[in-house]
């Protein structure tokens, strides 16, 4: 088997979702769906469920390194993504860990605020995710509220107040960011994206359904799926159009959600929507 045939090995480092939508569990589908094989590091449990979160235990950073160093003295990683980081210390340790086995990408969603609002990490977790672990990714996908946080300023209200956002979020150091436009009002969801040559608006129709829960986790995980499967020698735009496809395939997770009957509050995507 050729080297650009290969199944890719991806790994998600994030907390748990009981209830199978977000999280490293959503992660997981997504991998699957997406035709790479998923491998996972877990950084917290999390008592949740559709209707929202009741507790949040983090793993120990000892924990967490044991995990990641055995993952990576066996596995050959391609891409990974972080998710759920809950203090400083861990993302001490999944920064100094992935310095010494840096895969071809990182992405990072820098999960801060749950859809319920419930706040998922403390103040230094805010400031070491935003100070040690974007400047160590080559993708931020924040939402509004998260890229607030990160910036320390007042959400987005517009769309021309997304574009003012961006430039400070560059310089925060991921050389790609996807600014999640779903917060905004309307019939669209614009995202807004930066990459090293410019930006550009990655437009879709909002759909009218109830079932959110995970989609930030989907789509950074979608986006290191999509990236993983790029050949070492792809065209410098080839990253934008992986972070595209990974947006359509979401839209269209989405649009399937329907056919799901998970809780009573904010049901998952379909992650499967392609095969079941």
């Amino acid at each position: 088997m050729s080297n650009n045939s290969r199944l890719r090995n991806v790994l998600t480092i994030a907390g748990s979702d009981p209830s199978g939508g977000a999280g490293l569990q959503g992660d997981l589908k997504t991998f699957s769906a997406l035709g790479v094989y998923g491998t996972n590091v877990i950084t917290a449990v999390i008592a949740q469920n559709t209707c929202g979160v009741a507790s949040v235990y983090p793993v120990s950073p000892q924990a967490i390194r044991e995990q990641l160093a055995h993952l990576l003295d066996d596995v050959a990683l391609d891409a990974v993504k972080i998710g759920m980081v809950a203090n400083r210390e861990v993302a001490e340790v999944i920064a100094d860990v992935l310095r010494k086995n840096r895969p071809r990408w990182i992405v990072l969603d820098p999960v801060m605020v749950a859809k319920s609002g419930d706040i998922l990490v403390d103040d230094a977790g805010i400031r070491a995710v935003r100070d040690i672990l974007v400047p160590l990714a080559d993708v931020i996908t924040p939402n509004l509220p998260e890229a607030a946080v990160l910036l320390d300023a007042e959400p987005p209200a517009s769309l021309d107040d997304m574009e003012a956002m961006l430039p400070a979020l560059v310089e925060l150091g991921a050389p790609y960011v996807v600014l999640k436009g779903g917060h905004l009002r309307g019939d669209t969801c614009p995202d807004l994206l930066a990459t090293p040559n410019g930006h550009a608006w990655l437009p879709a129709s909002r759909i009218a359904t109830d079932n959110l829960h995970g989609t930030g986790c989907a789509l950074s995980s979608a986006i290191t799926a999509c990236l993983a499967k790029l050949p070492a020698d792809a065209e410098p735009s080839a990253p934008k159009q992986a972070i595209g496809e990974a947006k359509l395939w979401l839209h269209a997770a989405l649009e399937a959600s329907t056919r799901l009957n998970v809780g009573h509050g904010r049901g998952p995507v379909h992650h499967f929507h392609a095969w079941w």
